[in-house]
């Protein structure tokens, strides 16, 4: 009876919410609803988005071997490039839902949904409400972050682990907790294992906002933080362990490494090697400035990263400063100063890494930053409020509009051909604003200007990056480069009508191929499949419908289909056909996963009758000779035989186990 009692208050309470303005509550529901309906609008229509994380959740359906090593192929001959955990989640909704684009995008559209729910609960423990839904609508709204939740990779899982991370970090030092500081580093010790280094960027803040700000002394704050540090070691570091402890016979090869091992993937490729790009050990070519322009303080704010991005950043900057002069005097443990502590450490830390970081950046891990920007915008709110109320500061405020509503003219500036009538009508609400703010406080006005004002501030701010973020909702992925809005740089748009379409963009960007990036980067998968262009079937893949269908017919007792350059033509294949296909060179093609002596021992046990050589890049290793050894003991299979086209630049073989 009490039970049924409770139960409509108890659904109530989750509505309306049990404490705070009513509004509050209702206003973040909506904000979810239309969060989730921007980055779940027409899945299906985005295929298997980036094929290269597809193909591994596939193989993850068929095999747990290759669950538990994130393989590309399902007879575990080589892994992703990442660690397993975000194609974990997406191969288990696959096993419940079917493979297919719902069950790869969908939870991708849940975890971007549930970070703007934890982002509004951090913000509101120390800003209140209508900071918390500031914040909220921001991060929903950025444009980066639409695309990445409308994508595979495994950004929208890391963001939500970090601002779950920052969530709990803010416990610890409001109630000088342990165990809250200890639930942070098991989450940001997730994120490694969703996205390897990348995830320790937030831990310098983390660590300075609890050292400085929580409760107890500081000799227990600093066994606090070593205890913590424990913890992100062994749940970040775990699976590693577990992977590097098993013989390299047993396992496949980690791809990106440089010798098999987990540990030289983080230390190289995802490592150093995204920082120093080709000087460092496995940093392999740099690629940065093809994808994201070229290193400096200026990159977020380019034609390339600034659209995705850097709208509200000045505004960042501005509540930073803003803070400090209304907070600094104020006890350490202010949970305001420790918020602002938290988020500009956040903002900081990623800001400097993907600004001058030399190797390859893509725009799309600029999504990290986004959770920082849209929590100091929502804190910008009311310290907003308190500047205004001092007569000698409230310049400051319009200051502020002015600065973002010009930047956000500015960006939609570079695309003058999309919606022209935007960037003017910023330009108007911005104007409106910046009078109607002063008016109202140093003219004899009416009050009734103040809320005009608000709401053009409020146009003049998110009209640029809603529109981006429609555009990016109203489009389907495109696969390893995500990008959202018209963004007029050389990004890699994997379908036409993006960056591929834009007048101005290079000749590479428009043949959807990014200038300097890697030979053999895998796209997106088109919809017609193989042998239609694009990914698989287009320049390079090497593969048409004709030639994987005889592969199929001739497997046999075989255990893989064939053997392929790179990750272009094994991801496709396995999408297309289903069969484990290993990818000698790995993402790029130039990972020494494959030797003579292997592929001796693969043929000569059976599980692989074709190898396909040539594309230009692959197995064409020097010292390794797999091509040559391909070509000295194999036997051509002419075009004919399966009835292709003739001479094209990759050739198939057949080796016999004798």
């Amino acid at each position: 009876m009490t039970a049924t009692m409770t139960a409509p208050g108890a659904v109530r309470r989750a509505v309306l919410g049990g404490d705070g303005p009513r509004w509050s509550r209702p206003a973040l529901w909506a904000v979810l609803v239309a969060a989730f309906a921007l980055y779940a609008w027409d899945l299906p229509g985005g295929g298997t988005a980036n094929a290269y994380y597809a193909a591994a959740v596939k193989s993850a359906t068929q095999s747990w071997k290759a669950f538990f090593f994130g393989s590309l192929d399902a007879g575990s001959f080589i892994t992703v490039d990442k660690p397993p955990l975000a194609l974990w989640v997406q191969a288990l909704f696959a096993r419940v839902l079917g493979f297919g684009p719902w069950a790869l995008l969908l939870p991708q559209a849940l975890a971007g949904t549930a970070a703007v729910a934890v982002l509004h609960a951090t913000v509101r423990r120390a800003f209140g409400p209508v900071a918390a839904l500031a914040a909220a609508v921001v991060l929903a709204l950025t444009p980066i972050t639409v695309a990445i939740d409308r994508d595979n990779n495994p950004d929208a899982l890391l963001v939500l682990l970090l601002v779950s991370g920052a969530w709990a970090v803010q416990r610890a030092v409001a109630g000088g907790r342990l165990r809250w500081l200890l639930a942070a580093a098991f989450l940001v010790g997730c994120g490694f294992n969703a996205k390897m280094l990348q995830a320790f960027l937030v831990v310098p803040a983390f660590a300075l906002v609890y050292l400085v700000a929580a409760r107890p002394p500081l000799l227990r704050r600093v066994a606090h933080l070593a205890a913590a540090g424990a913890v992100l070691a062994v749940s970040g570091g775990w699976w590693m362990a577990v992977v590097d402890a098993i013989p390299a016979g047993s396992r496949p090869f980690v791809g990106g490494s440089t010798d098999g091992t987990v540990w030289d993937l983080v230390v190289g490729y995802n490592g150093l090697g995204r920082i120093l790009g080709r000087d460092a050990p496995g940093g392999g070519p740099g690629g940065g400035a093809g994808f994201g322009g070229e290193p400096g303080a200026g990159r977020l704010f380019n034609d390339v990263v600034g659209g995705q991005i850097s709208w509200l950043l000045p505004l960042a900057g501005l509540v930073l400063l803003a803070g400090g002069l209304l907070l600094g005097r104020r006890p350490r443990r202010d949970p305001q100063g420790a918020a602002l502590l938290l988020w500009g450490g956040w903002l900081a830390v990623h800001y400097a890494v993907f600004s001058f970081a030399q190797g390859t950046f893509h725009p799309y891990y600029t999504t990290a930053l986004a959770p920082a920007v849209a929590a100091l915008a929502g804190a910008g709110t009311v310290l907003a409020a308190a500047l205004y109320r001092e007569r000698r500061r409230a310049w400051t405020v319009p200051l502020g509009v002015a600065v973002t509503g010009g930047w956000a003219f500015a960006l939609l500036a570079r695309t003058p051909g999309w919606h022209p009538w935007l960037r003017w009508t910023v330009a108007v609400a911005a104007v409106v604003a910046v009078a109607g703010l002063l008016a109202a406080r140093y003219a004899p006005t009416p009050r009734r200007l103040l809320p005009v004002a608000v709401a053009s501030a409020v146009v003049a701010g998110l009209a640029g990056p809603g529109a981006y973020s429609v555009a990016a909702a109203s489009t389907a992925s495109n696969g390893t480069n995500p990008l959202a809005g018209p963004s007029a740089g050389a990004g890699f748009p994997g379908r036409p009508g993006r960056a591929a379409m834009m007048p101005g963009a290079p000749a590479g960007a428009r043949r959807g191929v990014p200038s300097g990036a890697p030979p053999g980067m895998p796209g997106a998968l088109p919809r017609g499949g193989l042998g239609r262009g694009g990914f698989g079937g287009g320049p390079g893949g090497g593969v048409d419908a004709k030639m994987a269908s005889y592969l199929v017919r001739d497997q046999g007792s075989a255990r893989w289909l064939v053997a392929v350059s790179s990750a272009q033509s094994a991801s496709s294949l396995i999408l297309e056909t289903g069969r484990p296909v290993i990818a000698m060179g790995g993402f790029t093609g130039s990972d020494p996963a494959m030797t003579v002596a292997k592929l001796q021992a693969l043929v000569r046990s059976g599980q692989l009758r074709y190898v396909l050589v040539g594309g230009g890049f692959g197995p064409d290793r020097g010292s390794d000779g797999v091509s040559a050894w391909v070509r000295a003991h194999g036997t051509e299979v002419p075009a004919s035989e399966y009835g292709g086209a003739s001479g094209g630049s990759s050739v198939l073989y057949r080796l016999e186990a004798s």
